[in-house]
């Protein structure tokens, strides 16, 4: 049999996972230190907790799971004679691979609730899927890392949360720019173009206006039953770059008018602190997921052609969906896979990565090879990453071996090494080599 991977999924080489790693570890300790605390929850939830939060757009790219044993047996028969795939999947599918972490995270606080502590700041680092077609930057399986506060109506998180958007892109040497909408912006956009009860059609078509440009946008309002008038107002109101000229714009909308005193206070904040990258309103930004009410985020990388790298916003009703009325939330998410990309493409990821292993102790014989085994542990007990070659082969195997995982330094122990207890350390990149006790070589790879 030819091996093969599902479409849409890789493997990671260890030199594409030691990047990866230090992605995550970055990302995380910018997490930690602004306060939030990990969670994990399973990659199967119910579909009953996934569907309908999505939008239609996001339903279609659930990854539905089998039910267990006989699938068939509980079918809808008519679904199924009929062919009608959409009703069958009710029936034959109870769970379903999670589509993003935001859903789930606010099922984690309603059942959890009584052990949290409000406002609750998380973050969490976790692969989720999406039956999308697979392109550059876009796959079927992918991490995401999300930082999310519930409990608490405070602006000042959406400050915070555009503040470590330029923070982890800044120590990632990333530049970026950071755009920033309110749903209500958009919800007054679509009262006095004249569409409000269209404003889901609305916000799907504006959100594809960097794929398919506005004249792409203008078709797909137009097949969705936008009247020209609507189209030709949202047209003209989407080249306002400025809050000032929006409050003109909307000002027989209150709720337009809330988004912008949102948007406003935000920048307010921000402007306390001189960011590293720029930090911009964003008329066009609409985020297609249906739970966003308030604040809205999209990061763009600047010179590399790639989407948005990630993205987010305020949700007040998504626990309220669960049970649990009264609580809102805002939240961020990285795109890890596209921030990776985009980072391998300028060559951003610092070249000592490609090193993994400090030390390499090599032996010429059955007792110097025990030998160096002891030798081995006590580096690895000092915090020197080391390796042993398992076995006394020909030096020039051992070497290329040392070669190939490009170690720095190599220590060669022959049975005088061994009797003086002084080892040859050989610096791989110069060639240069020198006889020391093993606590000087400890201390020299310190």
């Amino acid at each position: 049999m030819k091996p093969s991977l599902p479409k849409g999924t890789r493997d990671f080489t260890p030199a594409q996972m030691r990047k990866r790693n230090y992605l995550f570890d970055t990302i995380r300790e910018v997490f930690t230190r602004y306060g939030y605390q990990p969670i994990e929850t399973p990659a199967l939830e119910s579909l009953s907790t996934l569907t309908g939060k999505y939008g239609e757009e996001g339903d279609k790219l659930l990854f539905k799971v089998l039910n267990n044993g006989d699938f068939l047996g509980g079918a809808d028969e008519q679904a199924l004679a009929a062919r009608d795939s959409a009703k069958l999947a009710s029936s034959i599918a109870k769970r379903g691979l999670r589509y993003d972490l935001t859903v789930p995270f606010a099922r984690f606080v309603v059942m959890n609730q009584q052990d949290l502590n409000f406002p609750f700041k998380r973050y969490q680092i976790q692969p989720v899927w999406r039956a999308d077609r697979p392109q550059k930057g876009r796959y079927q399986e992918f991490y995401q890392c999300d930082v999310d506060v519930v409990g608490s109506d405070s602006l000042m998180y959406e400050a915070e949360l555009a503040s470590i958007y330029d923070e982890v892109f800044a120590k990632l040497g990333l530049k970026v720019r950071i755009l920033l909408n309110n749903r209500k912006i958009l919800a007054g956009m679509a009262e006095v173009a004249g569409i409000a009860d269209r404003f889901m059609d609305m916000t799907i078509a504006i959100d594809k206006l960097d794929k398919v440009g506005m004249d792409g946008v203008k078709k797909e309002l137009a097949e969705r039953g936008v009247p020209e008038d609507g189209i030709n107002r949202i047209e003209t109101l989407l080249a306002n770059q400025s809050l000032e000229a929006w409050k003109g714009e909307l000002a027989g909308s209150e709720t337009g008018l809330k988004g912008i005193a949102e948007l406003e206070t935000v920048f307010g904040y921000l402007a306390q602190n001189e960011p590293a990258n720029e930090v911009v309103f964003d008329p066009t930004l609409a985020r297609g997921l249906s739970y966003y009410t308030g604040c809205i985020f999209e990061v763009r990388a600047l010179g590399a052609q790639m989407g948005s790298i990630g993205g987010g916003g305020r949700y007040d009703d998504l626990t309220g969906i669960f049970g649990l009325a009264n609580v809102s939330g805002v939240g961020v998410s990285f795109g890890a896979e596209r921030i990776y990309d985009v980072m391998e493409e300028l060559e951003l990821f610092p070249a000592s990565l490609s090193q993994d292993l400090a030390l390499l102790f090599v032996a010429f014989d059955e007792e110097t090879h025990r030998y160096a085994f002891r030798c081995l542990a006590q580096a690895r007990a000092a915090g020197i990453t080391a390796d042993l070659y398992p076995e006394p082969a020909k030096l020039k195997k051992q070497m290329k071996y040392a070669n190939d995982r490009r170690v720095p330094y190599v220590v060669l122990i022959g049975s005088e090494e061994m009797a003086n207890g002084l080892l040859t350390l050989k610096n791989m990149e110069s060639g240069e080599q020198g006889r020391h006790t093993l606590e000087e070589i400890i201390e020299k790879l310190h």
